[in-house]
C-alpha cells in the first residue's frame, strides 16, 4: 500500500485495504487542519499533552465530523488492556486497544511515534484498533516485568474469541493495517529493550541493528517487530507501513506529530469503523 499522502483539500487520509466493499472504513489524521497553536499546531487530538482542552475538543469535533460516526478516544497507558465499545461509549476509557461488532462507532488510537494498528475480520463483522509502542508490544508491565502477553497478542486473543462466540462459527482470518510510526533509522533504543524482545523470542533480533555512532545503542524497526508478532499469531494479510521513510513520524514533520523529534507535541489519530449497513447499501 502506498504511504499516506494528504489531499490538497483536506488534512485527512482514508486508505483502502480491500475491505471497503464490506463497509470497513479507516481514517488517518495529519497534523494540519485544526485550531491548536504551536507547538501543538494544529490538529492535535490529545488532551494529555498540555494543549488548551477547548481547542483539542474543537479538533476532535472536526475529526468526528469528517468520519461521520461517533469517535471513542481512549485514555492510553502503554498497557495491554482491550475494551469492547459501542456507539454510546464515552471517550476517556482506559485501554490501549478497542474493538466493536457494532456499526457506526470508530475505534480510535492516538499516537506521536507509536504505531496505530487497525484490525478487521475478512467478513467485515468486527474491527479493532491497537496502540503499539515498544512496551506494549513486548508486554512490559509495572516494575519492568514481562507479562504473558503483549497488547497485540491480547487484542488478537480477545477479538478472535469474541468473533467465535458472537457468530458461533470458526473464526475468519484477520486483516491488519500498520499506520505511521517512528521509523527504523530513527528509533534509538537501549540494550535493555533488545534484551526484553529477544527474551520473549530470539527471532526479534532481526528487527534490531547496532547503532553505528552510539555504543550500547540500537536501532529498532518497529514495523518489522509488529509484522513478526502478527505473523506469529497467524495474521498474514498485513497492509500499510513497510518501514520506509514516508511512514516515519520523525522524518515527516510536515505530516506527523513526533514526541521523539519535538519532545512537546500533539497527537494524530487513526480510526476504524463499520459503516452502517443502510448507508453502505445506498452507496453501492
Amino acid at each position: 500500500m502506498n504511504p499516506p499522502t494528504p489531499n490538497e483539500n483536506t488534512a485527512f487520509w482514508r486508505p483502502d485495504w480491500g475491505l471497503e466493499r464490506l463497509g470497513v472504513r479507516m481514517h488517518l489524521s495529519f497534523r494540519s487542519g485544526g485550531v491548536s497553536k504551536a507547538p501543538y499546531d494544529s490538529m492535535n487530538l490529545g488532551l494529555h499533552v498540555g494543549d488548551d482542552p477547548h481547542l483539542v475538543q474543537v479538533n476532535r469535533d472536526i475529526f468526528q465530523e469528517h468520519l461521520g460516526v461517533p469517535t471513542v478516544f481512549m485514555d492510553q497507558k502503554h498497557g495491554i488492556d482491550i475494551l469492547e465499545i459501542e456507539p454510546t461509549s464515552p471517550s476517556g476509557l482506559c485501554a490501549d486497544a478497542a474493538f466493536t461488532t457494532q456499526a457506526g462507532v470508530a475505534c480510535t488510537m492516538m499516537v506521536a511515534d507509536c504505531m496505530p494498528l487497525l484490525l478487521a475480520d475478512e467478513r467485515g463483522r468486527m474491527v479493532g484498533a491497537v496502540h503499539v509502542g515498544w512496551r506494549g508490544l513486548v508486554g512490559l508491565g509495572e516494575k519492568s516485568t514481562l507479562l504473558s502477553q503483549s497488547v497485540v497478542e491480547n487484542a488478537h486473543r480477545v477479538i478472535s474469541s469474541s468473533l467465535a462466540q458472537t457468530f458461533d462459527q470458526p473464526t475468519s482470518r484477520l486483516y491488519a493495517w500498520l499506520g505511521p510510526c517512528i521509523g527504523p533509522t530513527t528509533f534509538e533504543v537501549s540494550e535493555e529493550v533488545v534484551a526484553a524482545f529477544t527474551q520473549k523470542d530470539p527471532l526479534y533480533l532481526q528487527a534490531f541493528q547496532p547503532h553505528r555512532l552510539h555504543k550500547n545503542k540500537w536501532l529498532a524497526d518497529l514495523p518489522h517487530l509488529v509484522r513478526l508478532q502478527l505473523k506469529g499469531l497467524g495474521v498474514c494479510d498485513i497492509w500499510g507501513n513497510d518501514g520506509s521513510s514516508q511512514w516515519c513520524t520523525v522524518s515527516r514533520p510536515d505530516l506527523y506529530f513526533s514526541h521523539r523529534r519535538d519532545r512537546v507535541s500533539g497527537r494524530f489519530a487513526a480510526s476504524i469503523w463499520l459503516e452502517p449497513r443502510l448507508t453502505l447499501e445506498l452507496k453501492l
